[in-house]
């Protein structure tokens, strides 16, 4: 038998093959070729069908391909992609990490950043096919040889999310292999290698432009392989939308380049990681320590119930040897088996790199708190080696994008399976130095002669960088915003110079803590800045600390139970979560143990810095936007002093705690601290701050003098102290114990405050004609349409968990004691006319006795 390779029809070769048939038969064969044409054949031959499916491995893969070997082979030939898939790698677990490469200008999206990560893994399937399956988890089997494993599988199928015909199977003594072809599906619009629906609804984006999208690289490393594709993205057709009293909101958002050409192009690098095989022994999650963690719903034979497994994120820090184990155990530093490394993008400015490694190594000694040394360190990208790429998974780096944006993060890629960390790419915005500028001014300047200026030396703003540096690399080693660390710190500490210097404001850098607000200028502090402190030592502590002598996961929770008790009786290493709703020891941008006596001193510093602005930021030739920008600062520095403090009224204090260990979980902020947040809200903000409306500035940014502003500002602070559900945790925390704030005593607080001007008989002037309009709607409110209100809390020993109960504010005490406040606000506006000699007032008292009479008996 022979292929018929001689004829004039190339197509032939792939689709036919032709036979010498016996002499007897003497029937000319004949063969419809494409385009309908027929060719006839010799007498004596026959035409069978080409043999289709898998071709030898050397008809596939020729010696013209480009070949890249790895952890997934590829080759490039004909314009066609193929991966050569060992066998060793069926069935493994692989993170696929898509980033943006290069991104369309103007949504806010840039190159370097994560688009998408899901698991997945590559399957045999039926008729010489290969799947790849998209796997998620969401319920496991504690034990693969039990009956439940099975039940378990038949209730998570996983998704199919490509299938590829084999081309060739490769077979030698190195490793057997299967050859596919994978052009078509990276070029595609597959979700996990490109953009989500969601993404594409938010920019108008619709289905790709298969002849303007391309695989524009593929590489291979020997735990990653790299596939680098452009794509191109339909655009939504606007819509003309007609004039109309009731306008349609539009969901999303043109790209500029959408608007303009109709398309967007994009281009994304799609990583696929290889998981370790075995994975790391996990480290079962503890509320007391701050840390990110993944969990799953565990079923076991043993167990009575399905347990939800959640255990933190961390890196595999390992000894080398049993040797190097029993010395650590025996209280020496050892190195470990692989150290956590951080390179510095060659993109950064050259003068900021150094400060970015600096945030690095700067947790060198958190880690000696461990038992390890030489454990994290930052490097300099090493000029023009050629053999590294910041694409490939073994390195983890600080990448720095050339956008406008006021941010960083610190992300990190772990197995979902263990909460092994595999590799970290941090995100560094050029502008987080004007945001870091910014705050600065705000907070230090009083004190810091450095930030009296529009613009910082080097020096300022590398050590700016290196803290947002530390604190960044702190998420990336798992660690959550500890908003709890900075009350451990006593309010007139932040005053002591020696102090400060050696303990720092805040006990951990994974605060919100920011700058020493409270220090005054007298008082000679010149340490500003956070620091990596006593908690994020203990912390890294307790996620890294090895454990020769354990065997298993919960041996290891049990060790660090014991020891996790007695650190945090020490204040300074207890964690805060950022996402306690009513504890206001857990707050973003506080400082101290007392937020009322805090924020006076920082008032008082504002009071300071307020009118040097024009100074500070003077530039001859320049407009007033620098001005605006700083002053604008004060005013949301002011803001945050009246959140630290409000949050205190209606609090309760979380601190999550085990059987084992003595004291309440949640306990009720104590009633003279309730009183001192509300006389302080009295004080400095519902008593007219007209330091902040200083026409010297006023004059230069806005037309108006301030009178809406200051509304704006008090309001929403009203509105939060009358919030439904601070209202309900009062009731409720009063109906626990005795001696708590009532409800009652804090609307008298509220009221009697706000309308002082009612027993005085002084004349109201116009910002607090407006600030008791707002407190007597708020009370009409209350009273009479009191709504819903949700009652909240974190379960204890949970990771990231709200329970709420929804509640009707009807069904409460919460509208008695609002309209008796009514009826006796009501009594005194009556009685305060008389002799009140200030027109205005007086037309003011007269609407509010309208509306409340209104509210009491709509007849009226």
């Amino acid at each position: 038998m022979f292929l018929l390779r001689q004829l004039a029809a190339p197509l032939l070769v792939a689709v036919l093959s032709v036979s010498v048939a016996a002499a007897q038969d003497r029937k000319p064969a004949t063969v419809t070729l494409p385009g309908a044409a027929t060719l006839t054949l010799p007498t004596g031959t026959s035409v069978t069908p080409a043999k289709t499916g898998p071709k030898a491995y050397k008809e596939v893969i020729t010696a013209k391909a480009k070949t890249n070997r790895g952890l997934m082979t590829t080759h490039f030939l004909d314009e066609k992609w193929f991966f050569e898939i060992p066998d060793s790698l069926l069935g493994r677990e692989i993170m696929t990490v898509t980033r943006y490469s290069k991104t369309a200008a103007g949504g806010g999206i840039f190159g370097g950043e994560e688009v998408n990560r899901q698991v997945v893994r590559w399957e045999k399937g039926p008729e010489n096919k290969l799947f790849l399956r998209s796997v998620t988890y969401t319920v496991v089997s504690a034990d693969s040889t039990k009956p439940m494993f099975q039940s378990v599988k038949n209730s998570s199928a996983e998704p199919i999310v490509g299938a590829f015909d084999v081309k060739a199977y490769r077979k030698d003594s190195s490793a057997n292999a299967t050859v596919i072809e994978v052009t078509d599906f990276f070029k595609g619009d597959n979700q996990i290698i490109s953009l989500d629906n969601v993404t594409k609804q938010i920019y108008k984006l619709t289905a790709i432009q298969a002849d303007r999208s391309y695989i524009q690289l593929m590489r291979s490393y020997p735990i990653n392989t790299e596939i680098r594709t452009v794509k191109t993205f339909g655009v939504v057709p606007p819509t003309i939308t007609l004039p109309s009293p009731f306008p349609v909101p539009q969901i999303g958002q043109y790209l500029p380049a959408g608007r303009d050409a109709g398309v967007v192009t994009m281009e994304f690098n799609t990583s696929m990681i290889l998981l370790p095989k075995n994975p790391m022994r996990k480290r079962l999650f503890d509320s007391r320590v701050g840390y990110f963690a993944n969990q799953y719903i565990k079923f076991g034979e043993d167990s009575q119930n399905s347990d939800e497994e959640v255990f933190a994120v961390r890196w595999r820090l390992e000894p080398k040897n049993a040797a190097d184990a029993a010395r650590q155990k025996a209280g020496e530093l050892i190195e470990p088996a692989k150290p956590i490394v951080f390179y510095i993008d060659p993109a950064t400015p050259e003068k900021w790199q150094k400060f970015l490694k600096q945030g690095v190594d700067d947790w060198t000694g958190a880690f000696e708190k461990a038992g390890w040394k030489n454990a994290i360190r930052g490097e300099y990208w090493p000029k023009g080696d050629t053999t590294m790429s910041l694409e490939d998974a073994r390195f983890s780096a600080i990448r720095y994008f050339a956008a406008d944006i006021e941010n960083a993060y610190g992300p990190n890629v772990h197995d979902p399976r263990s909460g092994e960390i595999i590799e970290s790419h941090i995100g560094w915005y050029h502008n987080v130095m004007r945001l870091l500028r910014n705050w600065y001014v705000i907070q230090a300047a009083a004190s810091d002669k450095r930030a009296q200026r529009k613009k910082f030396d080097d020096e300022l703003m590398g050590q700016l960088i290196r803290f947002v540096s530390s604190h960044e690399v702190g998420h990336t080693l798992g660690l959550r915003h500890n908003m709890g660390a900075s009350s451990a710190t006593p309010v007139e500490k932040l005053r002591d110079k020696a102090w400060v210097s050696a303990n720092g404001h805040t006990s951990s850098i994974m605060d919100y803590a920011r700058f020493n607000y409270v220090a005054q200028p007298e008082d000679g502090v010149t340490d500003f800045f956070p620091r990596i402190g006593d908690y994020d030592k203990w912390a890294i502590e307790w996620g890294y600390k090895y454990m020769a002598d354990n065997k298993n996961q919960e041996d290891d929770k049990h060790a660090l139970n014991a020891l996790t008790k007695e650190r945090v009786k020490n204040p300074r290493l207890w964690f805060g979560t950022e996402i306690s709703p009513f504890d206001p020891r857990s707050q973003t941008e506080d400082l101290s143990d007392n937020a009322m006596k805090a924020s006076d001193y920082g008032i008082m510093n504002l009071k300071r810095i307020l009118p040097n602005l024009p100074a500070w930021s003077a530039e001859d030739g320049e407009h007033y936007q620098e001005l605006q920008e700083l002053y604008d600062n004060v005013v949301s520095q002011f803001r945050r002093y009246m959140g630290h403090v409000t949050k205190n009224v209606g609090g309760i204090y979380d601190s999550p705690k085990t059987y084992d260990e003595p004291g309440a979980v949640f306990s009720t902020v104590p009633r003279a601290t309730q009183r001192e947040a509300v006389s302080f809200l009295q004080r400095q903000l519902f008593t007219t701050p007209t330091w902040m409306l200083d026409p010297a500035i006023l004059s230069k940014i806005r037309p108006d003098q301030g009178v809406e502003a200051v509304k704006s500002l008090q309001e929403s602070t009203l509105n939060s102290l009358m919030d439904g559900g601070r209202m309900l945790r009062i009731i409720e925390t009063t109906s626990r114990t005795t001696g708590n704030y009532t409800l009652d005593e804090f609307m008298t607080d509220l009221r009697t405050g706000i309308f002082a001007e009612l027993k005085t008989r002084k004349p109201i002037d116009n910002y607090r004609r407006n600030l008791q309009k707002v407190m007597a709607d708020r009370l009409i409110l209350v009273a009479t349409t009191p709504g819903l209100a949700p009652l909240t809390f974190i379960p204890p020993g949970a990771g990231y968990k709200f329970e709420t109960r929804i509640v009707d504010l009807k069904k409460t005490d919460l509208p008695s004691v609002a309209r008796g406040h009514l009826e006796v606000l009501l009594t005194d506006i009556r009685a305060a006319q008389t002799g009140q000699a200030d027109k205005m007032s007086v037309y003011h008292l007269k609407d509010l006795q309208k509306r409340i009479e209104l509210a009491l008996d709509p007849r009226k």
